[in-house]
Formats: structure tokens, C-alpha cells, sequence
């Protein structure tokens, strides 16, 4: 007997699509159908109550006593701002001493409302990379509205001015890296045969000032199915290095490293494997099991190796770090002369230092919280002045956010700490596990009231792929609006995600993601079988791949949620790799044009499985018309399908913001709007 999801794949042909038109991202017609939805959902939802969100929202992230972030060049402290009077931002700096200070006095460096002013752009920040030592010229990637694609110009920081006639880009996705005051090299879309099939640059040229961008000689190039090209420079003196990378898939890619004559050298490491070099030292973080003729060293390892040796033909590797049950390295990286690691153990975060010997040394960094999230960061931004100091972030759901520095002699100084933004007396988190359809354990975070009696409304969110570990955060501004007037927020830990390693990814991808759906699943029938809330009181709420998630509570389990907010979402399996940035998830989802890959993702892909007849709760779609990584095709499509089966939706889509906001006042907006639908659907306040 034919299973349902072979019916679909063997159908997929025979469903023509009558919403394709919705994928003309800037055709008159489209655009009208947004332009419209746009009026009913604002008429929906911003009522007086939105306002008073929004309102609070904005006001707790432009705060002037939020935590200024930081960045050290040459003794100087860089910070990126947005506040209620710098929508767009302030690049500027300060002096360590100043930054110690409450109130410290800042400089100025660049404007990005006056340049978006001047210019007549949405101009978003997207950051600046410096030339080594000196660090007084950098580029400075600029964005239209927030997409991925940017343009590149040259600055000096010390007249605090673009540089005339100095390097320019115009607008495309890719990067550049210093080789010297007059020598870049460019990973760019621009120019002929230059982007892959998911949009992402193929080459990397060596461009010299003063010389035509598209006549520079191509260094390095991949194939036309190749995510991404990139190369990267390291000028350690004494340890001058060129690197180019090759990703083959979003799991997998090739580094090879530059000869002065030649071909590159492959770096033979298994595709998977992530790694660093600091010196003559290469620490290597396996995904799968690597079989060697010596010895077999598990997936989740940190192996550590003499460069020079190991390009030599040597594999005797000295192991940093041993996974364990519900143990694992979340990310590594490098000081002056240590290696910093973050370890999960079962999500509790720990911060361990290994350093270079025979053998090398670790330790374990004493004095943190044990029920926080703690994130390391780097804080000197040139190897010619790195010290062992590096940033710790110290965050819970309901305690606010601190940084602190890390001395060379590993004390702990809380630097800044971020003011309380709700009332948090009566708020307890929890964790708790769910039993998912094959019996595993999925556990999640519960944050409401202390000792609850009665089911209150809810959100449950979650991602659940690529990787990517849902972690403690201070929920700001969502404790102010939402936590603080008796509701429930629950993040789950769902399979995809990386929470326990490359197993937990693993099983939530390609023929695993109906298995990480049914997790989130399971963990809504939890909270209803605790007496949490009701299936009529829960949202299921998403992003992304996160979107695809809740994609799929709508069309797979629409009985146990009485709302669905869905953001920037993937929806069309069988389209998306024709979409933007789609081919490069391959890895994650599979190939849709691949039959024996269709059969198991026609189970998955949202917008085919919508059913007439069939109830759906409410449900909230929002794009952005500049997201040039998601197609927002998958969201319009999906709205108006469900629109013409009379189903619940409302739509709601931005000139601007990305893949996510453009900037904070966008930010609240589109927060506000999604709960202002929860409010109307969950808590009785009006239908939607």
C-alpha cells in the first residue's frame, strides 16, 4: 500500500501553483497584494494595546544604560549604538577608563542616519574590518534596508571620513579581506560567472588599488554548486598565511592553504570538521567519528596538532576535549597564547581555558553562575595587540544581561550589567523534558509564575536545525509585555538543534525534520498534560527555520495550538531550492528535485500540505521584501493559499529589514504586532 507521502512525491508535477505570480518579489501586481494585507493586519492588530507594546518595547532596547557592546583597536573601546535618537546607529569609541565609568563619554566615528540622510538610503550597518597593525583604514560593509548584500567602502578612522578615490564595492553579497595598505582580496557576486547557484560568490581576486575591480586576476575559484568562496588572511608575523575556502554543502567544505608558486595545499581534514589556526597550532572540532590507521577519535572532539607537522603527513593529535552524555563543546577559539572553550553540560554553560604544552594544560574558569548562559567573546580585534582578555555574557531568562571581563590572570569583572526591563518577583524558570513519538527525551525551558495553579496563555518556541542551540537569554522586553501580566514562555530544545552535539543535529535533519517536529509536538502536549495551559492557549512561534517549524505545527498538528506566529519562514519545500539562498541548505533539508530526497520532504513542506476542509488555527505570516536570503514568496504563497480556503491569516510584510530588522524601532514594531495577535487569539481579547 502507497504511504500518503509517496502519493504526494509521485503528485509533485501534477500541482500546478497557482500563487507563483506572489514570487515576483517586486511586481506591481504582488507588491498591491502586500500593500493590501499590510492595511487589514495593521487594522487587526494595532490598536491601543499594540501601541503600549511597541511603546515599551522600543523603550526597554533603546534604553541609554543598555549594555554597550565592545570591541578594542589600539587601546580603544569600538561600540556599535542605537538609541531613540540614532535609529540607524553610531559606530564611535571611548577609553577603557571612560567605559568603567556610568556614563561614559564616547566619540563619535560614523553616523549612519546622517549618511542615510545625506545619501537619500535605508542604510544598516553591517560592520567594519580594519588593516593590520595600524588599524586607522578599514571597510565598511553597508546594507539597503538589511539584506545580506552589501556595499564595501573604504574609512578612515582617524579623519573619520570615507576615503576619495579609496576602495569601493558596489552592492552585492560577499566580503573583502586586507592583504596590505593596497591589496584586498575580494569574495564578491559581482562580475561574470561570479556567484553560485545559491547566490553566493565563486572566486576570490586579488584587487590592487587604483586598479579596475572586474580586470583583477581570480585567485581561487569553486564550482558553479558550491555554496560559497571565501579566503582569509592571517598576518601573525612570522606566520603570514593565506587560506582559501570551498563550502560544498552547508555541512561541508575544503580549506586549502595559498603557496607563493603553485597550486594551494589541501588542508585534509574531514569535510565536516570545523577548525582554527592561531601560530604553528591547529585545534580541530569533529562532527563525524574520523577513522584513522592509529587511532579512531569520536564526532565532538577537539583534537589538537602541530600545523607544519600535520601538513607534513602527521595525524598524532592530542585530545582537548571528550564529548559525553549531554556533554558537548558548543565553540572554540583563540587568545594570545590560550584556547578559550564553551562546554554544554546537559545546556549548563562552562568556560575552559587549554594552553599550548607537552601536554597541554586545561582548566576550568571558577567563579560563573550555574544557571546562566555564558557566551565568551573575543575582545582585541588585531593579533598584533591580542592579549589573554577576553568578554564573557552572562544572561538567564529573568536576570539581566552582565559583561564582564576576563583578566590574564582569570579574575572576573563584571564590566556592565543591563537594568532590570520587568518585574521578575514572581517569574520562575524550569526545565522539564517531553517524551517525543520514537521515546526520546526532549527537554525544554518553562518560564511563568511560581507555583501556577491554572493554565495560563503560552508561547512555545523553538528552531531546531542547522545546529543551532537554544541557549538562556534575558527576555527583555518579552518578560515586560508578555511574562509580566501572568503569561507562560517556553523554549524547546527540539532535535536540529545543537544543544547535545552533532547525534542531536543530525537526527532532526533531511529525513530526521518531521522527527524534530514532532518533538516541538510532543512538548505542546506536555505543557497541556501538566495543566501549563490549554491547546486553545498556545502559539507555536518561529523564525526561519523556525518558521518551517511552525509551518508544520499549523498543517501537521493544528489541534494543539489556538495560534501560529510564523516569521520569515521557509513554507515551499518543493520550490525553495529555486529561491534566493535555498540550494545552499541542500545539507540541512534535502533536494526536492531528487525523487528519493521528495519522498520523505513532501511530509514536511507546509505550504503542499494544506488540506481544504480542514480547521487551521489563526495564524500570523510576516516577511520582508528585503530578505534576500528566505524568498518572501514562501510567505505570501502561503497566506493566500490559506486565505482562499476562508482559514484565519493575517499577512504582514516590510519595505525593509532582512532576514531580520533593519533596526530596534522596526524590531518593536513587528514584536508588538505578533503580540498583539496572541493577545486577540489566546487571551479572549478579540478574535482575528
Amino acid at each position: 500500500m502507497k504511504t500518503e507521502t509517496t502519493i504526494m512525491a509521485e503528485r509533485k508535477q501534477e500541482q500546478p501553483d497557482p500563487y507563483l505570480w506572489l514570487e515576483d518579489v517586486e511586481g506591481q501586481e504582488a507588491l498591491a497584494w502586500v500593500r493590501a494585507h499590510n492595511e487589514i493586519t495593521a487594522a487587526a492588530l494595532c490598536d491601543p494595546a499594540f501601541e503600549t507594546d511597541q511603546q515599551a518595547l522600543y523603550e526597554i532596547s533603546t534604553r541609554p544604560d543598555n549594555i554597550p557592546f565592545i570591541t578594542r583597536r589600539r587601546g580603544l573601546l569600538y561600540n556599535f549604538w542605537q538609541d531613540v535618537n540614532h535609529v540607524r546607529g553610531l559606530w564611535r569609541r571611548t577609553s577603557i577608563e571612560s567605559y568603567r565609568t556610568p556614563q561614559p563619554s564616547w566619540e563619535t566615528i560614523l553616523d549612519i542616519d546622517a549618511l542615510a540622510r545625506e545619501e537619500g538610503e535605508d542604510w544598516v550597518w553591517k560592520g567594519c574590518g580594519t588593516l593590520q597593525p595600524e588599524q586607522r583604514y578599514g571597510l565598511v560593509s553597508l546594507s539597503r534596508g538589511g539584506a545580506d548584500a552589501v556595499e564595501i567602502r573604504e574609512f578612515d578612522l582617524v579623519e573619520k571620513r570615507f576615503v576619495e578615490n579609496g576602495f569601493a564595492l558596489p552592492e552585492a553579497k560577499g566580503g573583502a579581506a586586507w592583504l596590505d595598505k593596497d591589496q584586498l582580496l575580494v569574495s564578491t557576486t559581482l562580475g561574470g560567472n561570479a556567484a553560485t547557484a545559491s547566490g553566493y560568490p565563486r572566486t576570490v581576486r586579488l584587487w590592487q588599488r587604483g586598479s579596475d575591480f572586474h580586470e583583477s586576476p581570480v585567485l581561487f575559484q569553486g564550482e558553479y554548486n558550491d555554496i560559497y568562496i571565501s579566503a582569509s588572511v592571517d598576518l601573525e608575523p612570522g606566520y603570514e598565511r593565506i587560506f582559501y575556502r570551498r563550502q560544498i554543502t552547508f555541512e561541508e567544505g575544503i580549506s586549502y592553504l595559498a603557496q607563493e608558486q603553485g597550486d594551494p595545499l589541501r588542508i585534509d581534514l574531514p569535510l565536516d570538521a570545523r577548525f582554527g589556526i592561531e601560530q604553528d597550532w591547529m585545534a580541530v572540532k569533529l562532527k563525524s567519528d574520523w577513522e584513522l590507521p592509529e587511532q579512531t577519535y569520536a564526532a565532538d572532539s577537539l583534537l589538537a596538532i602541530s600545523f607544519s607537522r600535520f601538513m607534513a603527513g602527521d595525524r598524532t593529535f592530542e585530545v582537548l576535549f571528550e564529548p559525553g552524555p549531554r556533554r558537548v563543546l558548543a565553540g572554540f577559539w583563540a587568545t594570545k597564547s590560550r584556547l578559550v572553550l564553551t562546554v554544554l553540560d546537559n545546556l549548563a554553560s562552562q568556560i575552559w581555558l587549554a594552553t599550548p604544552g607537552t601536554p597541554w594544560r586545561l582548566e576550568r574558569l571558577e567563579g560563573l553562575p550555574e544557571n546562566a548562559a555564558v557566551h565568551a567573546m573575543s575582545l582585541d580585534a588585531s593579533i598584533f595587540e591580542r592579549t589573554d582578555e577576553f568578554l564573557l555574557s552572562i544572561s538567564s531568562f529573568i536576570e539581566p544581561t552582565k559583561l564582564a571581563l576576563v583578566t590574564e590572570d582569570l579574575r572576573i569583572e563584571v564590566l556592565k550589567e543591563s537594568p532590570p526591563a520587568f518585574d521578575a518577583s514572581g517569574l520562575e524558570v524550569t526545565r522539564h523534558e517531553a517524551v517525543s513519538v520514537d521515546g526520546e527525551r526532549i527537554p525544554y525551558y518553562q518560564i511563568g509564575p511560581r507555583e501556577q495553579q491554572d493554565p495560563r496563555p503560552a508561547v512555545l518556541y523553538g528552531y531546531g536545525g542547522f545546529s543551532v542551540s537554544m541557549t538562556p537569554g534575558y527576555l527583555g522586553g518579552i518578560g515586560k509585555t508578555w511574562l509580566e501580566r501572568g503569561h507562560v514562555w517556553v523554549v524547546a530544545n527540539i532535535r536540529g538543534g545543537g544543544e547535545f552535539g552533532a547525534a542531536w543535529h543530525k537526527a532532526g535533519m533531511r529525513e530526521g525534520k518531521r522527527l524534530s517536529h514532532d518533538d516541538f509536538a510532543a512538548i505542546a502536549q506536555d505543557l497541556a498534560r501538566r495543566g501549563v495551559t490549554t491547546e486553545k492557549q498556545l502559539a507555536a512561534y518561529g523564525g526561519s527555520n523556525g518558521g518551517l517549524l511552525v509551518g508544520n505545527m499549523l498543517t501537521r498538528y493544528p489541534e494543539l495550538f489556538g495560534a501560529i506566529w510564523c516569521t520569515v519562514p521557509l513554507l515551499d519545500m518543493q520550490r525553495y531550492t529555486r529561491l534566493l539562498a535555498g540550494p545552499s541548505w541542500v545539507a540541512e533539508y534535502g533536494d526536492p528535485d531528487k525523487p528519493e530526497d521528495w519522498a520523505y520532504m513532501a511530509g514536511f513542506s507546509a505550504y503542499q500540505n494544506l488540506q481544504e476542509g480542514r480547521d487551521y488555527p489563526p495564524v500570523l505570516l510576516v516577511t520582508s521584501r528585503r530578505d534576500d536570503r528566505v524568498h518572501p514568496g514562501h510567505a505570501r504563497k502561503m497566506a493566500a493559499k490559506l486565505e482562499a480556503m476562508k482559514q484565519p491569516v493575517l499577512f504582514y510584510e516590510p519595505d525593509d529589514g532582512g532576514h531580520g530588522a533593519a533596526n530596534k524601532k522596526q524590531a518593536a514594531f513587528l514584536t508588538a504586532l505578533g503580540l498583539s495577535f496572541l493577545r486577540k487569539t489566546l487571551t479572549g481579547e478579540g478574535g482575528v
